[in-house]
């Protein structure tokens, strides 16, 4: 194993604060025939599914940091797929189904959780578009279903249906197949299955620059520990896209912000699904160690901030001390915010690019962590067919060129 310790991980998993993994990096081989760049939940699922469904086992995922270390580990682990369009259907449903089975395909338990996810309506205007999303679900053969105040509470219990608060609760859109999982140990156990399928995962190796020969296309990268060459490249690196990609020439439509979120102290369980309020834009779960897990929005500046705009939670935990008012007593454990990358169209970039033979997987904003089964085995398809798998066909980095734009902006059902 490349990892010696790798099968003691799920110690982590059980309380073993103590423990340590002792990483044994390998060393690069001099060619690879895939690199992916950025070791994240995305770029492992990339890898693991090239080497286990496409035979392809002849690669390294590079990491300037360490495994698992920047946006996966960053995310509030929310699982759905009750998204509007059917491009946006299709992409998310597709995650779900693999992340039901998920932790027997990798034989790690990911601590998947299909809790429940509701998302809350506090208008007319939040009433009818939930209705149309729910309509659109079912008609695509996704679980989705209206819950008045009072069963919403009933599936609750602490949720505040009152009439005179500010964002009076008129209804909720139910996806009971939505749910949780635990962020680490889903690049954990990816990691661990490309391991075992002999892909290198190389840490503390930054890429610096994109090697292409005459005719344009790549043949590897220069990297902190030296230069690796490769006949394809797969860039997936959250909060750093723009500038691996721009090592090849290529300008990127992306912002990155700031995503913030917070948990509180661990109490007894007391919050059994997942809640979201796309009006005040607020949502909450309980992890398994008792946290209840805070997502808030994006501040409206680009920024590189891993802390962003305090008045942002702050907005954010008014909402929630209302809509569950035993929180008020609660302290904040710890509060950071993640880097997302966002396109204009609030849409993922999955596919080829004008550079022959290199591959990019980003764009994602608050939608990744939920699709990180299903963008690992459609990018991976891609990858290694040279051509767009048909799922992921319509996020190509062409759309922008051509209009052609899915635009989730609100039809995912958040506030950005």
């Amino acid at each position: 194993m490349k990892f010696s310790l790798f099968s003691l991980l799920h110690q982590g998993l059980t309380g073993n604060q103590g423990w340590q993994p002792q990483w044994r990096d390998p060393a690069p081989k001099p060619a690879y025939d895939v690199i992916i760049v950025g070791a994240g939940g995305h770029g492992l699922a990339t890898a693991y599914y090239l080497a286990k469904e496409h035979g392809i086992r002849n690669i390294a995922v590079l990491e300037k940091g360490w495994l698992g270390g920047g946006n996966t580990g960053r995310n509030t682990t929310i699982i759905r797929s009750n998204y509007l369009w059917e491009e946006s259907e299709a992409l998310y449903e597709h995650s779900v189904k693999l992340w039901e089975t998920l932790s027997h395909e990798l034989n790690y338990n990911v601590m998947y959780s299909p809790r429940g996810v509701m998302m809350l309506a506090h208008s007319v205007h939040d009433v009818q578009v939930t209705k149309r999303h729910i309509h659109a679900n079912r008609l695509a053969g996704i679980d989705n279903e209206w819950l008045t105040p009072e069963q919403a509470q009933e599936f609750c219990p602490i949720l505040n249906i009152s009439r005179d608060i500010r964002y009076p609760i008129l209804g909720a859109a139910l996806q009971r197949r939505g749910g949780v999982a635990r962020h680490d140990a889903v690049a954990w156990g990816y990691a661990r299955g490309a391991d075992r399928l002999g892909v290198d995962i190389i840490q503390n190796c930054e890429v610096t620059a994109i090697r292409r020969d005459a005719s344009g296309r790549v043949t590897g990268v220069e990297t902190s520990r030296g230069p690796i060459a490769a006949r394809k490249i797969g860039v997936v690196a959250a909060g750093h896209t723009s500038v691996v990609m721009g090592m090849a020439g290529i300008r990127m439509p992306l912002e990155s912000f700031p995503l913030q979120a917070l948990v509180s102290e661990p109490v007894k369980p007391v919050m059994p699904c997942v809640v979201m309020s796309n009006t005040i834009h607020a949502y909450m779960s309980q992890s398994d160690k008792g946290e209840l897990v805070i997502g808030a929005g994006t501040d409206q500046y680009t920024s590189y901030s891993q802390t962003g705009g305090l008045h942002i939670s702050q907005h954010t935990l008014d909402a929630i001390c209302e809509l569950f008012p035993m929180t008020r007593r609660l302290r904040m454990l710890r509060n950071w915010g993640g880097i997302v990358d966002v396109t204009p169209d609030r849409s993922p970039i999955l596919g080829q690019t004008p550079v022959p033979g290199l591959f990019v997987n980003c764009g994602w904003g608050t939608g990744g962590f939920k699709a990180t089964p299903g963008s690992g085995h459609v990018f991976a398809a891609t990858i290694a067919r040279d051509e767009p798998h048909p799922i992921a066909a319509p996020f190509t980095l062409e759309r922008f060129t051509t209009g052609r734009l899915i635009d989730e902006a609100a039809a995912a059902a958040v506030a950005h």
